[in-house]
This record gives structure tokens, C-alpha cells and sequence, in this order.
């Protein structure tokens, strides 16, 4: 059993930032016996303690594992700097939180990628724990590395330093990993490590790297990603859980110790988006749309108030607004919880789904916090190229209704970089924003009324309609945003009254090499990391320069380079990294939905691609391909107990 690292670390914890995130027992954490289990998981959420204990992923997993008597879970997280410096210098090696064993110990590390930015952090705690970084170098005495998340949708990037991937739903397949592990183990282990990824790979259903082999063209282009081996699946599928009602969790969820991204209790109400916006991800992957009943959502806020103590409840989905119930499950909690000191938040809202009924709902118990859209796009060819159906009308009613309502301050999100922008088309944002201070100036007879322009930069994303387009170049994207806040500083009516927050272009050009690179992209992220770099998604420590220049070197000798992964077309012949991993969706209704883009681009299409939740189906290929199909209400029910808090 591997001793607690505990009393080599507590010496130093006085001299470390922020020492409580390293200390673990938070209120509802689990503790057991090493001896007592048979498998044995530490999970990392790759990034600070801040952010990464917030993440529902890792506490569902850690949940869901732990629940399972021969099952031990405990989580660990990236480490600042200067806690790494004493780590090394003390050969304290990589700790979960929890039980503050080494990371090298257990059977299996599970990361959990939320974006691509977190690879450098993997690759140092990997390295702090004492297990080698390409996965041909591990033996029997290392731990099984398996990725997952939504950067998992493409592991090539990282695929040298990975034994197996998993797309999808982890809920059901952690089990079911634990028990061909559990088996392995049972009978001794046989084959070691080869053979329990062999067990791991031949079901189709966990994606193990080294039994693929690419080979490219002499232009750079992938010729062909095979099997290398005659058991191995040609296509591995994503995991899709269905039912969510059955899976109410997380039903004890972590209280942090310290101070986290988001100081609130969250429940997830419905799994998948159909909306269709085709720059989304996030929308494409989680396919089809699951809904939580009204009855479970109110059995999960009522169980995580009690259990957590906290005073937020956020109802969390892609696009909250959306649930069949939402009306009801609004006014419900509402009356539950009047009079009390629980209030209730929802994400940012689509404009055409707000109604002030809902908002009046949401804000009946807490402060009016300002309310956050998302039009994404800045004119109207725009938002028509990416699918986003929200005409300037629809936008200055909502937010005039909030304004004469009582709200006085509107968050509008939109990005910069899209698919045949141009100058005009963004600075159509300030033209926006300016209407809505006027709007709401008009409506509510008052001064003090804000809107805030938050911009982020476009990233083309695997399993995408936008997976072909060229992505917009660091000194454009730049000279955009420098032009349009330019453009609302000069003006004096409106100017002051609008907040302006953006990102330039570097950070986004390295998550565009990642989120799109294939396997020569490794050894970047290797050089970065052995160069110094850590928190890539922090602002603070990433440094452009220095991938950059890691670009140059890795990629010497090669066909591409930097601008070849991130500033080009691509071709519907080209084979694509992540061409193998089977998302559900069919790559021609992918590819026709791109055209599509590019007709109502140039004027020769109004084509608009509504939700399948409510028209007839498109046949993107999800629900035949994964054997799944939409689950939504209403189911009629009532938000029970009713029981007034």
C-alpha cells in the first residue's frame, strides 16, 4: 500500500501560494482503504485547483466510481509553479488531494480535457509523478493514461503521450473499464500491459493510440490511419448516455475549501444541443438532446442545497432556456425556495428563447445580476452564415423588455474570426451595442444602463460544419478588435456606457494548432513544456513566443508548418486526424451544411437549418448511427417536494 505523502509535503505548505488546495477533506469528499479496493482511479482535471474542482465532469466520475465498493477514486490537480519548484527539489512526486498518494501508483491516471490549452499541465504531472510521457516507454509498473472530455474528440495531438482515449458520456464506460482492469487483475495480470489495452481496445468502445498507425503524404497531407493490429476496430465510437433521470448526479457534491471559479451548487438539466449553430462543438459532440424530468431536477437542487450548504443553484445545459419545461421548473424552485437565501441562475441565454416571465423567475429570490446573450455573430449575414438565428429585431426587444423590467446591465458575447467575415461584419458589433444603450436609455428613462462586449476568437473545431474553414491570422483578428473598440471609445453618447473585454489572436491560433493538429503536433507541445510551459489557458503564463519557435523546431523537416494547421482551407478529400473517431455524425451532412455556410455567405442561399427537437429530422446521422434518440418532455409532471423551504 502506498504510504501518504502528507508529512513529506505539510513542512512546506507555509511557504507555497494558496496551500489549502493541496490540503483535501472537503465536506462530501470519499476516503477508503487502499487494501479494501480492486481498482483504483486518480483522476486530474488538468488546471488549478480553482477552476478544476468546480468541474462537473470529474465529480460525477469520482462519484460514480466511488460508489462502487471495489472501486477507489481520488482526484488530483495541476500545481502552481512554486509548488512544483518544492515538489522537484524534494522529490515529493505527483498527490491526489484525497488520500495524497502518488499518482504513479494507482491502475489508472483519467484526464479530463475541457480544452486543449491543458496538455502542457498533463505533461507535468506526469512527469512530477514519475511515470515517462510517451506511453511506449510506461511498463506494467505504470498506470493506464486515458483521456477524456471534449478535446478527447481528437487525442492525435497528444496520442504519443496517451494509452487510450474515450469520447463521449464517461459514466458508463469508467464502469465498464474498471471491469476488464478488475478481470485483468484477477487473473494475474496476463500480458501485462499490451493485453489489457488489447481487452480495452477490442470493444470498440476506448480508443488506444498505438494500435494505429499514420502515414502522410509528401505535401504534409495523412495518406491513410490504419490498425495495426487485425483486432483492432477501424472506427472507434462515442459513448452516449441515455435516460439521464437515471443518473442523478453528482448527489454529493464537493464543497471546496478554498475560493473556486464558481461558488455555486450546478444541475445539469439537459445533456446535447440541436440548434445547429455550426461553429459549436460542443452542440455537434453531445448529440442528441436528453432532457432531465422536472421531478429529478427538483429532487438534485433540493438534495445538493441540503448536502452543500451553498447559495446558488445554477441550471446548467448549452442552451438552459431550451428544456420543454423550463417555464415550470423556474416557477417551481422559485416557490420552493421564496424567502430563502437560495437563489437561482441561468447560463447565458439564447435571445429567442428569453421571455421576462423566466426572468422574473430567476431573479424572484437574489440581486438582478445582469442578464448574458450570446448573438455571437455581429450583422445579420454573419449570424445567417453560422446558423444563429437572432435578427437585430429579436435582440433590441429582449433587451428592452429587461431594461424596462428593472435590469440594468447586459452581457452580449460574440466572436471575431468566423468563416467570410469581414471588417464591416464586426464592426456591426459596436452598431449593436450602441442600439441596445439607446434601447434601454428609451425604455427605462435612465442613464446608468450598461452593456458589457465581451469577444472571443473563432476556433475551428473537430466534428464540425466550420472543421474545413480556414481560421483568421493573429495580426488581422487583432487589427479587428483594435479598429471596433476604437469605434466605440470615439463615440460620446454611447461610448462610456459600453464595457469592452477581449482576447487577442495568439491564444487562439495555439488552441487552433491543437484542437485541429494531428500526431506531429506531440512534439510542440514536448518542447513547450520542457521550455517552461505550464497554465497555457492563463493569460499570464502563456507565452506565444515560445510555441511558436517549438513550431518551427519539431516541425523542421517536416511538409507544414504552424500556418499549414491553422490558416488554411481544407478540402473534403483531405483525411482529417480525427477522421477515425466516430462522433455519430456523417461527414457529407457535415460537409453539405458547410456549403450550405458558404451559399448564404455569398447571397445565393437563405437556407436556415432549424432544431430537430421540433421540425423533422436532417439526418446529421446521430440517432441511427449511436442507436440513440431524442429524449425531451413535457412530461406534465409537477416540481416535487413542494414544501416551501
Amino acid at each position: 500500500m502506498p504510504e501518504s505523502l502528507f508529512p513529506l509535503l505539510e513542512p512546506h505548505l507555509l511557504s507555497v501560494s494558496k496551500p489549502i488546495q493541496y490540503v483535501g477533506g472537503e465536506l462530501n469528499s470519499v476516503s477508503k482503504e487502499w487494501d479494501s479496493t480492486e481498482v483504483r482511479w486518480a483522476l486530474m482535471y488538468p488546471d488549478a485547483y480553482e477552476v478544476g474542482l468546480p468541474n462537473q465532469g470529474v465529480q460525477i466520475l469520482y462519484e460514480v466510481l466511488n460508489e462502487r465498493p471495489w472501486i477507489l477514486a481520488e482526484r488530483t490537480y495541476a500545481v502552481w509553479p512554486d509548488m512544483e519548484a518544492v515538489m522537484r527539489e524534494k522529490r515529493i512526486p505527483q498527490f491526489t488531494v484525497d488520500g495524497h498518494r502518488p499518482v504513479g501508483a494507482f491502475d489508472l491516471f483519467g484526464v479530463s480535457f475541457s480544452t486543449e490549452l491543458g496538455y502542457t499541465n498533463m505533461l507535468n504531472a506526469l512527469d512530477l509523478a514519475g511515470i515517462p510521457i510517451h506511453a511506449v516507454d510506461r511498463t506494467d509498473e505504470h498506470p493506464v493514461v486515458i483521456a477524456g472530455g471534449h478535446a478527447a474528440f481528437n487525442p492525435e495531438p497528444i496520442a504519443d503521450f496517451l494509452d487510450a482515449a474515450v469520447l463521449g458520456d464517461g459514466e458508463e464506460v469508467v464502469l465498464a473499464i474498471s471491469e476488464v482492469v478488475r478481470e485483468w487483475k484477477g487473473e494475474g495480470s496476463p500480458g501485462g500491459r499490451e493485453e489489457l489495452l488489447r481487452r480495452l481496445a477490442v470493444s470498440g468502445a476506448v480508443y488506444v493510440p498505438q494500435f494505429y498507425d499514420v502515414s502522410y503524404d509528401a505535401d504534409g497531407q495523412i495518406a491513410a490511419v490504419l490498425p495495426n493490429r487485425p483486432w483492432a476496430p477501424e472506427r472507434v465510437r462515442k459513448h452516449t448516455l441515455m435516460d439521464l433521470d437515471s443518473w442523478p448526479y453528482p448527489a454529493n457534491p464537493l464543497v471546496p475549501l478554498a475560493e473556486t471559479v464558481h461558488e455555486r451548487f450546478s444541475v445539469e438539466i439537459f445533456r446535447g444541443c440541436t440548434r445547429g449553430c455550426r461553429f459549436c462543438q460542443a452542440g455537434m459532440i453531445t448529440r442528441p438532446v436528453r432532457e432531465r424530468s422536472i421531478e429529478t431536477i427538483g429532487a438534485m437542487v433540493d438534495n445538493g442545497v441540503r448536502k452543500t450548504g451553498f447559495e446558488e443553484v445554477g441550471l446548467l445545459s448549452l442552451s438552459s432556456a431550451d428544456h420543454t419545461e423550463i417555464g415550470e421548473v423556474a416557477k417551481g424552485l422559485a416557490d420552493r425556495y421564496e424567502g430563502s437565501n437560495v437563489s437561482l441562475s441561468l447560463p447565458s441565454t439564447r435571445v429567442d428563447a428569453f421571455n421576462i416571465t423566466l426572468a422574473n423567475e430567476f431573479s424572484r429570490n437574489g440581486r438582478r445580476s445582469g442578464l448574458t446573450f450570446a448573438p455571437e455573430g455581429g450583422s445579420e449575414r454573419m449570424r445567417k452564415v453560422i446558423n444563429k438565428m437572432v435578427t437585430e429585431e429579436d435582440l433590441i426587444r429582449t433587451v428592452a423588455t429587461a431594461y424596462s423590467h428593472g435590469w440594468r446591465q447586459v452581457k452580449l458575447y460574440f466572436m471575431c474570426g468566423l468563416p467570410t467575415e469581414t471588417d464591416d461584419d464586426v464592426l456591426q458589433i459596436a452598431e449593436l451595442a450602441k442600439k441596445v444603450i439607446a434601447k434601454g436609455r428609451e425604455v427605462s428613462g435612465r442613464n446608468d444602463i450598461r452593456c458589457t462586449v465581451s469577444i472571443g476568437g473563432f476556433v475551428p473545431k473537430p466534428h464540425t460544419p466550420f472543421q474545413w474553414a480556414a481560421q483568421l491570422d493573429v495580426e488581422t483578428t487583432d487589427r479587428r478588435l483594435r479598429e471596433l473598440r476604437e469605434t466605440v471609445r470615439a463615440d460620446k453618447r454611447y461610448g462610456r456606457a459600453i464595457g469592452f473585454r477581449y482576447h487577442d489572436g495568439q491564444p487562439g491560433i495555439i488552441e487552433g494548432l491543437l484542437s485541429r493538429g494531428d500526431r506531429r503536433v506531440g512534439g510542440i507541445i514536448e518542447q513547450v513544456w520542457r521550455d517552461g510551459g505550464r497554465f497555457d489557458g492563463w493569460s499570464e503564463h502563456f507565452s506565444y513566443d515560445r510555441w511558436v519557435a517549438a513550431a518551427e523546431t519539431a516541425l523542421d523537416g517536416t511538409a507544414v508548418d504552424l500556418d499549414w494547421y491553422t490558416t488554411r482551407d481544407r478540402g473534403y478529400d483531405e483525411v482529417l486526424p480525427w477522421d477515425h473517431l466516430d462522433s455519430g455524425l456523417d461527414k457529407d451532412w457535415l460537409w453539405s451544411d458547410w456549403e450550405d455556410a458558404l451559399a448564404v455567405a455569398s447571397g445565393e442561399s437563405d437556407v436556415e437549418v432549424e432544431d430537430c427537437r421540433w421540425t423533422p429530422c436532417y439526418d446529421c446521422g446521430v440517432c441511427p448511427e449511436m442507436g440513440t434518440e431524442i429524449q425531451i418532455g413535457p412530461t406534465g409532471q409537477t416540481l416535487l417536494p413542494l414544501s416551501v423551504v
